[in-house]
């Protein structure tokens, strides 16, 4: 056997090695996202409570893991001069921002709420008005969420200083610079009263779809068999001729 020969060889089982890999890859994809999707039916069929009974400010940011979905209900006042965007999040392919206002509830502790999106340019201007929560007591619904770290090669927050915009929804950075104690979740608003008709945007539901990652998962295995099948076939039909 030739050295081109044999370097071809092994070039075509490190591909069908690779396009396998990504095969099962995307079925481990697809299995995570059905586990996904069965915690957040099964936490969403759970009766609404009250958030203070659910979680304390002393509790550690890993509640916000344990019952993440949740339905709840919050009661208070919302603190519009702390709130901070943030960025770089679409809504139907525009770009824009979460709103995040604390929220003072009546026992004296605060909860962040994703009150919702706004575009980039209302966000950017001088006119928080535009996006202002509702005076008064306030009653939110809406579904619990964890907190968002940055991960991997995500750059952090800045660590210090009073910050308007952030990258995620980080709430120990985001409790840095709050004269109240914080919970250890934030509110994903579904409902307030008194209702606010324009923006903030509420967030769309949870997506419980299962993407595309079966028929990519199948794509893979199909291009591993044609590899390897038809790979041996042109071998020997060269093999033949010569």
């Amino acid at each position: 056997m030739s050295s081109r020969r044999l370097l071809l060889n092994i070039a075509v089982l490190l591909a069908v090695a690779a396009m396998v890999t990504a095969g099962f890859w995307q079925l481990h994809r697809l299995s995570e996202r059905r586990d996904r999707n069965s915690i957040v039916t099964s936490r969403g069929e759970i009766p609404i409570a009250e958030i203070q009974e659910l979680v304390s400010a002393d509790d550690s940011y890993g509640r916000g893991d344990e019952m993440e979905f949740r339905l709840v209900r919050a009661t208070g006042v919302f603190q519009p001069a702390d709130q901070v965007l943030i960025r770089n999040r679409t809504h139907q392919g525009s770009a824009g921002y979460w709103v995040l206002t604390p929220l003072r509830l009546d026992v004296g502790t605060a909860v962040a709420v994703n009150r919702g999106w706004i575009p980039h340019g209302v966000g950017t201007g001088d006119s928080p008005a535009d996006f202002a929560p509702p005076a008064g007591e306030v009653e939110v619904i809406g579904l619990l969420r964890a907190t968002v770290t940055a991960a991997g090669l995500q750059q952090a927050d800045p660590s210090s200083g009073v910050l308007a915009e952030m990258a995620r929804p980080d709430l120990a950075r985001f409790a840095r610079q709050l004269d109240v104690e914080l919970l250890p979740v934030y509110v994903q608003l579904q409902a307030q009263r008194p209702p606010v008709d324009s923006l903030p945007i509420p967030i769309p539901p949870t997506d419980l779809g299962e993407g595309s990652h079966l028929a990519y998962a199948v794509q893979w295995f199909v291009f591993a068999s044609i590899a390897a099948v038809g790979y041996p076939l042109v071998l020997r039909r060269t093999t033949s001729r010569n």
